[in-house]
């Protein structure tokens, strides 16, 4: 679209939506920050794709910042990079080490970016009958005291903020005592929260299955909060919006998890497979997650201790990666950017009349029907970022340059 296209869209959305609406929307997408992992740039994956792996991944952590540094370029959007200790701040892959991770911090800032998310790296080698819910006590102490170095890196590095992911569970019925698993984790997270600074929060993810098909130990988001509870302050949920049954109600989660006031976390991603490989497209779910979002004021509240922490965690092995984070980042904006045209005073008019399909297709209008991108055009025009990041990434001559460079 042209400049001129945009100006009149701008104005047909002016006209549908109200003005002060539209600003709002401008102002939203302006502010809004999304962490994105520093494992989709390097040689991770493998999988259902066999060995494949797309040219120019990142030899080292360094290598990961480069490519981090460039999609913050071209948006704007992406100033912090989630890491995984033994991936990021490990010399020999078994054990995390401090003294690499304040390296990989000056580095960061070297390039004008910022440690994220620290998340311990629980399944690799010596996991295969769990991690904080192995019954083996030297398993289980190995990664306690991994989580306990996150959570030091965290508040002397990062942003603290430490996520897990468990890889606990149990293929067939019998393998494992259910009670006895629950039990020894939350016995690993009381001890854990017990031994990281109170000020670093500790957001825990939940997957309906994988590697554990019979059971898994943080299987929903209730069994996530419970382990949160268990913790006490300071602990949350994370929604990871590939670990769902298809057609579950992502959005309807998070309003609950809203209610509670507890502070949690969300990892974007789409789910086409039995995990969170895709990209991010600007479909209806996101807008929808994105209108819970913004309506229970946990994405620009003023007070941040009740923001939500917002982070990308994806990485295909078929996809050039850097298009796929681009991509993301482009949809989330063009979902917020749909969530913050819905008017929410106008449309509790049409529910309390019981107006069902009023109600439907006026939250619709704006959260499939808009075309937002006059309001992405003038935030990216505002801060002089390139319309199209992706576009801007084929044309830069970076991916060229990483394909030569990197074998």
């Amino acid at each position: 679209m042209t400049e001129k296209h945009m100006n009149f869209g701008m104005q047909s959305l002016e006209s549908e939506f109200g003005t002060l609406t539209v600003k709002k929307a401008i102002e939203n997408v302006r502010n809004f920050k999304v962490e994105i992992p520093s494992w989709i740039f390097g040689r991770f994956g493998g999988g259902r794709f066999g060995d494949y792996m797309p040219p120019g991944a990142a030899r080292n952590v360094r290598e990961k910042l480069d490519d981090a540094a460039i999609v913050h370029k071209l948006t704007g959007a992406t100033d912090t990079v989630a890491m995984h200790i033994l991936w990021d701040f490990s010399r020999d892959g078994k054990e995390g080490d401090i003294a690499v991770a304040e390296e990989v911090a000056k580095e960061s800032r070297s390039r004008g970016m910022k440690i994220g998310a620290i998340n311990p790296t629980y399944f690799l080698k010596g996991s295969e009958r769990g991690s904080l819910s192995a019954t083996e006590k030297q398993t289980v102490q190995r990664y306690i005291n991994q989580t306990i170095l996150a959570g030091t890196i965290a508040g002397k590095f990062g942003n603290k903020l430490i996520t897990l992911w468990l890889p606990d569970g149990s293929l067939y019925p019998g393998q494992v005592e259910l009670k006895k698993a629950q039990e020894i984790l939350f016995d690993s997270l009381q001890d854990i929260r017990q031994k990281i600074d109170k000020d670093v929060t500790i957001l825990i993810e939940y997957k309906v299955f994988e590697p554990g098909t019979y059971s898994t130990v943080l299987s929903d988001w209730g069994s996530a909060y419970m382990a949160a509870m268990k913790m006490g302050d300071n602990a949350g949920v994370l929604v990871d919006l590939g670990h769902h049954h298809h057609g579950t109600n992502i959005e309807q989660i998070v309003a609950r998890l809203i209610c509670s006031g507890m502070k949690c976390g969300f990892h974007f991603n789409t789910r086409y497979a039995a995990d969170d490989d895709h990209a991010v497209e600007p479909n209806g779910e996101i807008a929808r997650i994105f209108y819970e979002l913004v309506t229970g004021d946990v994405i620009f509240n003023q007070n941040s201790q009740k923001n939500w922490a917002f982070m990308i965690d994806q990485c295909s092995s078929r996809e050039n990666r850097i298009h796929a984070i681009l991509h993301t980042v482009d949809s989330l904006q063009i979902a917020l950017a749909r969530a913050s045209l819905v008017d929410p005073a106008r449309l509790e008019e049409f529910q309390k009349n019981d107006e069902i399909i009023l109600a439907n297709r006026f939250f619709n209008n704006a959260i499939l029907n808009a075309d937002v991108r006059p309001i992405l055009f003038a935030v990216r025009q505002e801060k002089n970022l390139p319309f199209d990041p992706v576009m801007a990434y084929v044309e830069s001559g970076y991916q060229q340059q990483i394909e030569k460079e990197r074998f």
